[in-house]
């Protein structure tokens, strides 16, 4: 298994971009399912609008706008994300939030802060740096609350001449209809199955293991390489279902409680999807169990959803996995 390296621009990302940099607009709301490039697509736009020498395609990559947002230093580009999602994409905290998190007085925030809407909206009516405006990047913009999200909306209502906003978000419909309203929206385009493994194995994934996780992701690019990188074997995914019905949790022992119900809930679809005579999606028919009843099934996504609202709770994890486990050898193992 190779560690893919993910600098390779996915053509449906590039195509995007050069139709979008061909538009007007100081606000965009990129939206659509999880796995599509919404991050990507966002900072391809924000590269392009601070770029020194830009193309109809996009930044060039080369000038000293490009290279400080590489090195996650250019003055006038302001990323607002949860503080987890920051450490995840490399980029820096404030000094206040890396101290207080280094200090442990708390944990790094799952949601937009406030501190870092204020900050937001000082940028915002700050003079531009390098001459070529400022960009504000809100992503993902589902993690707002309502406080941060009515901050952003006064900057939207009566922005400052110089400052374009890029939201992106894998569930729009949970963003103020006001703030939707105030935005271009443009849905993220679904690559074909052809593309999407071209891509992968452009990375340095083997065209095996793109295909399995392609399957695996439901066809998403993006939710394919953070299958990846979450160090899972992707070969792993066809003995997932009988491991489950098996009630086999060290199976999943290295699986974190997103993954892990994540997993269950599209063993749990497919299984549903057999049952009631429909192709199943995510795995291969001959990797599913044979039979398994329709109304214990449809308990269990009733669970799996319930789990699903939970699933960031501190729980003791191995016996949060357990439990999954056994719910899940319960349903698949069920006769009537």
């Amino acid at each position: 298994m190779t560690t893919p390296s993910a600098e390779v621009v996915a053509p449906w990302i590039a195509a995007q971009t050069t139709h979008m940099l061909a538009q007007r607009g100081h606000a965009w709301l990129l939206h659509g399912p999880s796995g599509l490039g919404q991050y990507r697509l966002a900072m391809a736009l924000a590269r392009a609008w601070l770029c020194e020498h830009p193309t109809p395609a996009g930044a060039c990559g080369q000038c000293g706008s490009c290279h400080a947002i590489d090195v996650r230093t250019h003055a006038d580009l302001c990323v607002l994300m949860p503080e987890t999602t920051m450490l995840e994409l490399g980029w820096p905290l404030s000094e206040k939030a890396q101290s207080e998190i280094d200090d442990k007085k708390r944990k790094a925030s799952r949601e937009i802060r406030v501190d870092a809407m204020r900050d937001t909206v000082e940028f915002a009516q700050r003079t531009s740096a390098r001459g070529r405006g400022k960009v504000v990047l809100v992503f993902p913009a589902e993690d707002m609350n309502a406080i941060t999200a009515n901050a952003l909306l006064k900057t939207l209502e009566e922005p400052p001449g110089d400052v374009r906003f890029v939201l992106a978000t894998e569930s729009a419909h949970q963003l103020l209809p006001t703030i939707r309203s105030r935005c271009i929206g443009h849905t993220l385009a679904w690559p074909d199955a052809e593309a999407a493994q071209a891509w992968l194995v452009s990375t340095g994934i083997s065209g095996q293991d793109a295909a399995l996780l392609l399957k695996a992701t439901g066809g998403r690019p993006e939710d394919a390489l953070a299958y990846l990188e979450s160090g899972r074997n992707p070969r792993d995914w066809a003995l997932f279902p009988k491991a489950m019905a098996r009630g086999d949790a060290g199976f999943v022992k290295d699986w974190s409680a997103p993954q892990l119900i994540d997993g269950l809930h599209k063993l749990c679809h497919d299984m549903l999807a057999v049952c009631t005579g429909a192709s199943p999606r995510f795995f291969q028919p001959g990797d599913l169990l044979p039979h398994a009843a329709l109304a214990p099934l449809t308990a269990w996504s009733r669970a799996l959803a319930k789990s699903m609202r939970t699933m960031d709770h501190p729980f003791n994890a191995g016996l949060q996995q357990e439990a999954l486990v056994a719910q899940a050898q319960t349903a698949l193992n069920s006769k009537h």
